[in-house]
């Protein structure tokens, strides 16, 4: 860790090991004065974390509370980013984490375009976030092609389940096509292990990977692992409601989620998968 002392604009006290997910290397950096968060990405070029910096700057500019960038660099092959620590409280509302969520999805893309400027990296799948004049040309071209694809190279789809998905996916192309989407900014991981409570009840986002998209994508990210209640649910639809249709459109965000955790995690998901396909087939 020395390597990165060295680069680093606070003065380090301590290092301890943290969580950080199952991409990144993670690090407590202790000052004299304050308490910082450090992931580390092994043996990657110089900006793998510039989408993640992005977004939490974005989320800084529009109010929402999340960690503040406070370094990033490069360093013999491994690229770090230093940021503020959250201290997390026990509990807090759900109301209040709708408002968050909401207040984050009002805030339009500022080309009336989908995408992002920087791709997004994952530890098992990269998508492009190129800027598309529609939503099913990233999502589904961007995103579901590409996880489908991936599926068959990795031997964890058969051309049975190929097909299955092709018949997915002219599902997904006609309803998608025939609902009126608006690039609205998208956390884009936001599961209940990407949210906390501070210690003064307030929510806060982290760990985004962020691009503009449709909301219902979001959404649909928040039914699969739990985490949100009726009370989030009811309070975003208050004042963001969501539109006719959603049910359906919901199952496509899920099974993007299950696939991307199929090739992550392997065969475990493959039933969830399979489920949601059928779901689709015969909604």
């Amino acid at each position: 860790m020395e390597k990165f002392i060295e680069q680093l604009p606070v003065e380090v006290t301590d290092i301890r090991a943290a969580s950080g997910g199952d991409v990144n290397d993670a690090y407590k950096i202790y000052s004299n004065d304050n308490l910082y968060y450090m992931l580390v990405q092994r043996n990657c070029d110089g900006n793998f974390y510039d989408g993640e910096i992005a977004g939490l700057k974005l989320f800084d500019k529009i109010g929402i509370k999340a960690p503040k960038v406070i370094d990033h660099g490069f360093c013999d092959g491994d690229a770090y980013l230093l940021l503020s620590f959250l201290d997390e409280g026990s509990i807090g509302s759900q109301s209040e984490l709708a408002e968050t969520v909401a207040n984050m999805h009002k805030y339009k893309s500022p080309n009336d375009k989908f995408g992002f400027n920087y791709e997004y990296r994952g530890s098992s799948t990269s998508f492009t976030n190129e800027w598309v004049e529609t939503w099913p040309e990233l999502f589904l071209d961007q995103r579901m092609d590409v996880l489908a694809k991936q599926l068959i190279e990795l031997d964890l789809w058969t051309s049975y389940d190929f097909e299955k998905y092709k018949k997915v996916y002219e599902i997904m192309k006609e309803e998608l096509l025939n609902h009126k989407s608006e690039p609205s900014l998208l956390h884009g991981d936001l599961w209940a292990g990407n949210y906390m409570f501070l210690k003064d009840g307030s929510p806060a986002l982290f760990d985004p990977s962020p691009f503009y998209g449709d909301r219902e994508f979001d959404i649909g990210i928040t039914t699969v692992f739990g985490g949100f209640n009726d009370e989030f649910y009811s309070r975003y639809n208050e004042l963001y409601p969501l539109e006719e249709g959603c049910k359906l459109r919901l199952e496509f965000y899920r099974l993007y989620l299950y696939m991307v955790h199929l090739i992550k995690f392997g065969e475990l998901y493959e039933s969830s998968v399979n489920m949601t396909m059928e779901n689709i087939l015969n909604y």
